[in-house]
């Protein structure tokens, strides 16, 4: 059976792990002749708090964003990947890349780093790409 990916999610959060995962994704794009879409959530929850003393962090978190989604779609037009959209969102990454992102998006592949965080942080509230992992609708590619 000959399967192509049509409309390949790429989740980037500024890690090697995720600067891995997205030079993957440019192979499989170009090979698949796919769109490719470079995902970025930020998570709301982790400054919801901190807010409250320093009003910029979620502007600072916005313009974070825009600025690593520029930066990849242009290193993907220099690869040779010509169909790049991207997609920021606020909330939970778990939640957002595998059940909002990819199904608003028609995904057929989800790829993401194996690690993007610390180890006490992934202790303590779980590791992304294991949620994307469990919750997606599509295949997901975990780039170590």
């Amino acid at each position: 059976m000959d399967f192509e990916y049509k409309n390949i999610v790429v989740a980037v959060d500024g890690s090697k792990a995720s600067e891995i995962a997205f030079e993957k994704s440019l192979d499989i794009a170009k090979r698949n002749e796919a769109k490719l879409i470079l995902a970025h959530v930020v998570d709301s929850r982790t400054f919801a708090t901190a807010e409250a003393y320093d009003r910029t962090l979620a502007e600072r978190a916005e313009d974070y964003a825009t600025d690593l989604l520029d930066g990849y779609s242009l290193k993907a037009k220099a690869a040779g990947v010509i169909n790049i959209k991207k997609a920021v969102e606020y909330g939970s990454p778990k939640v957002k890349i595998a059940k909002d992102i990819a199904k608003k998006h028609k995904a057929d592949l989800i790829i993401c780093g194996a690690t993007g965080m610390g180890a006490v942080e992934r202790f303590l509230i779980g590791s992304v790409s294991e949620s994307i992992t469990r919750y997606a609708s599509c295949d997901v590619l975990v780039v170590r």
